[in-house]
């Protein structure tokens, strides 16, 4: 569903019997590749689900590489359209699977391009109140930048084009090269493709969110934008910016810096489970 792909889903939950929010977790990789059954995503699930949540992982199809062998791959908007079924299924599914009211979508790289898309897609088709927030870390979410200079100022601002990280774990050229992900969209700036390309009108109304930044990432200004874009568009929204840190630092350095994925797995914990869960706690 909806295009009839059967899609594979990992679901992590704690002990107990009492219903838990759930994080919907979608891994990066540039919508290009990437497997969520194995590591780093598995562990990462785990470290969230260590919180008091429960974890879906969800195995949407890549574009370009499959997940695992026998898996289909597919270009935009394949992979967005697992994700929408993932979300639907879990709500669909809250009672056996004990999950409770909120649910929450979050991801890395890639995946903070297809929580973002799938946060719009889901205002779009009025599906609003399947989601109660949405965590996207270290987003990719400009497409064809740097091969378009103007193109790139225009969505970015003219202080992403001094690539002042440009290099450190990801290549500015190598990564534009992802336009093949969508290219018709991207020729008609589809924000669900690329969300780089989205107006207030594409985000007004969702519920609330974090964008969560990398310092030393050349991706670091595409989050910084959205986010401001959230302000324009009256969302309760917050930015973090991770300092020191490498482009996906919290799940790829997840055995050098162990302290950066507990504290980023207790954030997006933390969104799930509310502000009367937090204050509960203090």
């Amino acid at each position: 569903r909806p295009d009839g792909n059967a899609i594979d889903i990992l679901f992590v939950r704690p002990e107990g019997q009492a219903p838990l929010p759930c994080i919907i977790y979608l891994h990066g990789g540039g919508m290009a590749a990437g497997n969520p059954m194995g590591p780093p995503w598995t562990r990462f699930g785990r470290a969230i689900a260590q919180q008091g949540v429960c974890v879906a992982l969800v195995d949407f199809r890549n574009y370009a590489l499959p997940s695992r062998p026998g898996k289909k791959i597919g270009r935009f908007p394949a992979g967005l359209n697992d994700c929408m079924s993932a979300l639907e299924w879990v709500n669909e599914n809250k009672a056996s699977l004990g999950v409770g009211e909120r649910v929450v979508i979050a991801g890395e790289s890639g995946g903070g391009n297809l929580t973002l898309a799938l946060a719009m897609k889901c205002k779009r088709d009025g599906k609003l109140s399947l989601f109660q927030g949405f965590y996207a870390l270290c987003p990719y979410i400009a497409g064809a930048w740097p091969d378009r200079p103007g193109e790139a100022g225009e969505i970015l601002g003219s202080s992403h084009m001094k690539a002042a990280n440009d290099g450190i774990m990801l290549k500015l050229t190598a990564v534009g090269k992802n336009v093949s992900y969508a290219p018709r969209a991207h020729e008609e700036r589809d924000p669900l493709a690329w969300p780089g390309f989205a107006k207030e009108d594409d985000v007004e109304g969702l519920p609330p969110g974090v964008i969560s930044v990398d310092e030393c990432d050349p991706l670091c200004d595409e989050g910084i934008n959205f986010y401001r874009l959230l302000l324009r568009a009256k969302v309760r929204a917050r930015c973090v910016m991770q300092v020191g840190v490498m482009h996906g630092g919290h799940v790829l350095g997840l055995t050098a810096t162990p302290e950066h994925t507990l504290i980023t797995a207790r954030a997006l914990a933390d969104m799930a489970l509310g502000e009367e869960a937090l204050l509960s706690r203090l």
